[in-house]
């Protein structure tokens, strides 16, 4: 069985080096197909990214099939199914996020290259990722690490995953895995890698109200008539202190738990600054200027947003009416034990004494995630992390969340852990988003590493 050391640093550095016109050019080919699993109007784009995610897993010498869902496909493939050596999935996703922002300065869906970086919407969320553990398991295998190397591509991630669970279920023995590693997570900076010690969970909601059927001229009816964008505005801000972030629905906070020491010292130890949170976020200001207090704000407690407002008169000038309906989309950002259906209750409740017009209507619900940073295989992303870039990550907690993530430890029963690649400048989901070579080929090392140390750990 492989021990660490059997690929040599050299030729494993030389490899990455000599891999990059190629990784530009699939780069190339999957973020031209623009695989908006959102938009019906893109589905044949996302089953032809489906399509040629499967070709390049061949390309590496493995097993690809599309698989049906009942929705958009996943991708599943394998490097190896020998039952004697260990088995681990690398899971990444396919589909994108719209990219119909007026601040792109070049077309989302070409890919453009200004020296090591790479501009295109799915570059760093998350198909530069997914191709650079492609590359490093490619290597790994072909110089004789003895592991098999599962995985599992979804199209579905950006709409909350609805057929994954089912699918891997259907799929349970062959999708079978002893460990689950992905590939879809932000380091906190540049300066230091950083793996998520667990997930924020997430429960959105859709508020409205409706009071007439037209609109109605506010010179004959304002005064009487209710105003319902006013009141569904007066129930949000009932829900939310907007100054400091401060959630107001009664019970909302209760069972948090404290941040550990350990926790709070590796937060400390990450390299997070407010001024580059800032810059890479265009942000002008925040509720806080405290480091230690804005990545506690980012990942280790609760959240109530607002995301839109709709009603009423929204073109140019002033068009005196009295709307009839208005809209509110909000979601929560959850903490280990906040369970959704939970936060459901108390949103309803909460509303219905405020105003019991409002209708309340429950959205995708996620769980929040808590992750290991300890054991063996914790231990194999700290070597991979540290032989790719110089250092070992720091493992704090994220601020998003990855459905897939809950659906594969419970069914698979096999233990997630994550090995990011995407830096906070690049742009998740963000006009003019972008990976960089840097990333990409340290990738391609790093997973080439873990391959390597999973390999070797006794079974």
């Amino acid at each position: 069985m492989s021990e660490p050391g059997v690929l040599s640093a050299s030729d494993l550095k030389a490899y990455a080096a000599s891999s990059r016109a190629s990784y530009e050019r699939h780069l190339r080919e999957l973020v031209e197909i623009p695989s908006v699993s959102n938009d019906p109007k893109r589905r044949d784009d996302v089953r032809r990214a489906a399509q040629r995610a499967a070709e390049l897993i061949r390309w590496a010498g493995g097993e690809a099939e599309v698989v049906e869902t009942g929705g958009h496909p996943l991708v599943h493939g394998r490097l190896g199914s020998d039952p004697r050596r260990p088995t681990v999935t690398i899971y990444n996703h396919i589909d994108v996020q719209p990219a119909d922002e007026p601040q792109w300065r070049s077309d989302p869906f070409k890919l453009t290259i200004e020296g090591d970086r790479y501009l295109a919407r799915g570059t760093t969320d998350d198909k530069g990722p997914a191709l650079a553990a492609l590359y490093g398991a490619r290597y790994a295998r072909e110089h004789g690490v003895a592991v098999n190397v599962n995985f599992l591509w979804e199209l579905e991630e950006e709409i909350g995953s609805p057929h994954f669970a089912a699918t891997i279920a259907k799929h349970r023995k062959r999708f079978a895995t002893e460990s689950v590693v992905v590939s879809d997570t932000v380091w906190v900076s540049r300066s230091r890698p950083a793996c998520p010690a667990g997930l924020r969970g997430l429960q959105g909601f859709r508020l409205s109200l409706r009071t007439g059927e037209t609109d109605q001229h506010s010179g004959t009816t304002g005064g009487a008539a209710r105003n319902p964008v006013a009141e569904l505005c007066e129930v949000v801000a009932s829900m939310l202190d907007a100054r400091t972030g401060r959630v107001k629905i009664k019970g909302f906070h209760e069972g948090v738990a404290k941040p550990t020491r350990a926790e709070l010292d590796d937060l400390r130890k990450c390299g997070f600054t407010v001024a580059g949170f800032k810059k890479d976020h265009l942000l002008r200001s925040l509720r806080s200027n405290d480091a230690l207090d804005v990545m506690k704000r980012l990942w280790l407690e609760p959240t109530l947003e607002v995301h839109g407002i709709a009603g009423g008169y929204q073109g140019p000038g002033v068009k005196t009416v009295v709307p009839p309906e208005a809209t509110a989309i909000l979601s929560c950002r959850l903490v280990p034990d906040m369970k959704p259906e939970r936060i459901v209750r108390l949103v309803r409740a909460h509303v219905k004494r405020v105003n019991p017009d409002v209708r309340v209507a429950p959205e995708h619900a996620l769980p929040a995630y808590k992750g290991r940073t300890t054991g063996p295989y914790a231990d194999a992303v700290r070597a991979a992390m540290k032989a790719a870039f110089g250092r070992e990550p720091v493992f704090v907690r994220e601020g998003g969340s990855i459905g897939a993530v809950l659906s594969m430890e419970k069914i698979l029963r096999a233990p997630v852990y994550f090995l990011g690649l995407s830096l906070p400048e690049h742009g998740y989901h963000a006009p003019n988003e972008n990976f960089d070579w840097r990333q990409a080929s340290g990738g391609m090392i790093a997973f080439a590493r873990y391959f390597e140390r999973i390999a070797a750990l006794p079974r």
